[in-house]
């Protein structure tokens, strides 16, 4: 089976390529200032609560808030774009084509919670188990741009599929196990918004005046509902209009225009907020409590292990089979690729953890264990490369 990379599909890639590096670059800044001489104001700049309506403190949200509820909402739109475009036309568009991505993204879902629960089963940081369940593919597509010709199209195409697909396993588990304290009032109040929404889609309407603007009560009904506010970014993209043949529709155009602003402003940011971690003497102590093991191994092994052994499956009952130019070794790199957790990770352990300790262990074990799949996956695909040219 043959895949070619669509001019969106090639835009997509190119602007993760350079989001990886730009993630990479900010993390390390991040470790780098709050680890320094000015450690203290750095950490306060994130705390920081600026009034946004004048004498109104309880409207205010810290900066991390507000990053982390209000402009990753935007990166959850982006990814829901990305999820509706790739199902309505793109690499989920067929089962034929949609069988090996889903069923790898099932099984890297799968096994690594599995992983976590049985260090965490019974424990307090057992609601953690949907941590080591993402894929980060700006990191993931970036390790992937370093092995440049290397590797075959079909690879990092069925890798930016596999990773819509985690990324919608991943809206669908913050939905419904990371939700506290329902208001029906809210959550009617957004269902009517997204009701009208529907009803602007099937009227065809194209201007995206008519999606945003009631995209922020959307937004805010879902804020106070008790439902995380990112999800209200994954629902206003399933109601933008689009169709394969049309390269002027109103899905393309806000997801070519959310490009820059989502990997080169709110994900840096995001990545600048969440590690800015205090390293102590200890903290190489921290890797060896139930969450940190339990995310460690999860994205360490129970990515690999679920991806590779769910293709597997799907090659043996003849249901589905490789994107041509792939084989089996190749198929075990991208599943340490797939191992790459950072921006979901960090952000499902912002919501499944309420204690400081437990969240910091989590980012801590998060980016070693991003970077131990990531190099992993890099070496692996290097090698098999070398090894598939005769080299």
């Amino acid at each position: 089976m043959r895949f070619t990379i669509t001019a969106t599909l090639k835009e997509f890639i190119q602007s993760q390529k350079f989001s990886g590096v730009l993630l990479i670059v900010c993390t390390i800044v991040s470790l780098l200032l709050a680890n320094s001489f000015i450690s203290d104001s750095y950490l306060k700049f994130y705390h920081f609560k600026p009034d946004l309506f004048s004498g109104s403190a309880n409207t205010s949200m810290s900066i991390e808030h507000f990053i982390n509820d209000g402009l990753m909402a935007i990166f959850f739109l982006l990814v829901g774009l990305e999820i509706k475009r790739e199902v309505m036309g793109g690499e989920l568009s067929t089962v034929r084509k949609a069988i090996i991505p889903v069923a790898a993204a099932i099984g890297g879902m799968i096994f690594p919670a599995l992983f976590y629960l049985f260090f965490n089963t019974g424990t307090e940081t057992a609601s953690g188990w949907g941590i080591p369940m993402a894929t980060d593919i700006a990191f993931a597509i970036g390790v992937l741009s370093l092995l440049g010709n290397r590797i075959p199209d079909s690879l990092k195409i069925l890798l930016t599929a596999l990773a819509v697909v985690d990324d919608l396993g991943a809206v669908i588990v913050i939905a419904l196990f990371y939700s506290s304290g329902i208001s029906m009032f809210y959550l009617l109040s957004a269902a009517g918004v997204l009701v009208l929404l529907s009803v602007f889609n099937f009227l065809r309407v194209k201007s995206l005046l008519f999606y945003l603007i009631p995209g922020l009560f959307l937004w805010y009904f879902m804020y106070s509902s008790g439902v995380h506010s990112a999800i209200a970014g994954v629902l206003l993209a399933m109601t933008i209009p689009y169709r394969k043949e049309d390269e002027k529709s109103p899905l393309l155009k806000l997801e070519h225009s959310l490009h820059f602003p989502v990997n080169f402003i709110i994900m840096p940011l995001f990545a600048l907020a969440n590690t800015a971690i205090v390293l102590n003497s200890g903290f190489m102590d921290q890797i060896l409590s139930p969450e940190s093991l339990g995310i460690g191994v999860g994205l360490i092994f129970g990515k690999p292990i679920g991806i590779v052994s769910f293709i597997g499956l799907v090659l043996l009952f003849k249901i589905g089979k490789l994107p041509y130019g792939m084989n089996m070794k190749q198929v075990i790199g991208l599943g340490f690729l797939g191992g790459i957790g950072f921006t979901m990770s960090i952000f499902i352990s912002l919501l499944a953890f309420s204690e400081p300790d437990h969240i910091l262990n989590a980012k801590i074990v998060i980016l070693i264990s991003s970077c131990i799949a990531g190099l992993t996956g890099y070496f692996l695909l290097r090698k098999t490369n070398h090894a598939s040219s005769g080299k």
